[in-house]
């Protein structure tokens, strides 16, 4: 028995202060969480015991699920479920949330079938419309995607666990990859608060748990890397399309921009697992990446910096940060930890800040 594996007793000593509720919330974190085999014996273990239950009966068929899925994607962004059309009646687009929520569960039980990748295509499908919901009106409502109680990143957590169990690390990190590109948002995919939006998390956090040896973090970054170039590719083709529109330089470099912040969390991820390792040149061609740009990519170098101990250029990096966005709490946190001198916008914003809380904060009276 592995040393630090608990036995029954100590097992059971260890739950039995925990009340109904806080043994839910453990069993759901396992459920989740955990891997295929793992979901599948908790399954069998709350399945009613004088009822024993087929599996292969109980799951949707992955292919049908599929094509009820594409169909109901390559509907909504058609904008039948908005306007007047004659593939979807007034009560289907009434009712769009519903059928969005079964779609959902259907394709995410379906990924238990033996063939998984019916119901990978159909998630994909699902994630990739719920990411376009945020910024685009498919649907009459204010918030689509809290209106169809769809978790994003609990919907990415199953699609990627499936794939790594079903493929194995280097076919999940090839795919996994340019999704993450895709997909992740900073702020989340709803509008504005709820349930939903109190359930989402980055897809960095997903992704960070499944990465569990230093050679999955180096796989999973050349993955990332190429996974970049395709992205910065397709960029360049579309400027070369683009080059007579005045616009067309300064979009790809708002893109690019937009992109590095909202990959950040990531890319500080990678830079504290790959940063003074025999991978580091990894990182060099990170924070020289042409899909990337702007003064999250200089936060980047900073933080890289400051691991390797180059406190003075790092103090630089943060302060040319600083001068491009005053405002923002995570260069002014590293400023603070390193001692970097403000800029003065950055400095009146952070005096600004402490004024304000100083007000804010309770006073405490002595006796």
């Amino acid at each position: 028995m592995p040393a630090n594996r608990m036995n029954r007793e100590e097992f059971y000593a260890k739950v039995s202060p925990l009340d109904a509720e806080q043994l839910r919330k453990v069993l759901w974190t396992l459920y989740w969480r955990g891997t295929a085999q793992a979901r599948e014996r908790i399954e069998d273990a709350l399945s009613p015991p004088d009822s024993p239950k087929s599996k292969a009966q109980a799951l949707p068929d992955p292919d049908q699920v599929l094509d009820d899925v594409t169909e109901f994607v390559s509907l909504a962004r058609d904008g039948a479920f908005m306007y007047g059309d004659r593939r979807v009646s007034r009560t289907e687009r009434s009712k769009w949330r519903l059928t969005f929520r079964s779609l959902a569960t259907q394709a995410q039980s379906a990924l238990h079938a033996a063939d998984t990748g019916p119901a990978e295509q159909a998630m994909e499908q699902l994630i990739g419309l719920a990411c376009e919901m945020r910024g685009v009106d498919y649907f009459h409502s204010e918030d689509p995607v809290e209106a169809a109680r769809f978790v994003v990143s609990h919907a990415v957590s199953a699609l990627w666990q499936t794939m790594l169990d079903q493929y194995g690390f280097a076919v999940f990190a090839e795919r996994a990859a340019p999704q993450l590109i895709r997909w992740e948002s900073k702020y989340g995919w709803t509008r504005g608060g709820g349930k939903v939006a109190e359930n989402e998390t980055l897809l960095a956090e997903v992704l960070e748990p499944l990465l569990t040896a230093p050679a999955m973090w180096r796989g999973f970054a050349v993955a990332y890397l190429s996974a970049l170039d395709a992205v910065a590719r397709d960029e360049t083709a579309g400027e070369g399309k683009a080059s007579r529109r005045s616009w067309g330089s300064s979009n790809a470099d708002y893109t690019r921009k937009e992109r590095a912040g909202t990959l950040a969390a990531w890319h500080a991820m990678l830079a504290g697992h790959l940063a003074g390792t025999d991978d580091a040149g990894l990182l060099d061609r990170l924070v020289s990446h042409r899909a990337l740009a702007g003064p999250e990519v200089t936060f980047l170098r900073a933080l890289i910096a400051r691991m390797a101990g180059d406190l003075d250029s790092a103090r630089k990096l943060v302060a040319d940060c600083l001068e491009a966005l005053p405002g923002s709490y995570a260069f002014h946190s590293l400023a603070a930890e390193i001692g970097a001198e403000l800029p003065p916008r950055a400095r009146q914003m952070a005096d600004e800040r402490s004024r304000a809380q100083s007000l804010t904060s309770p006073v405490v009276q002595s006796d």
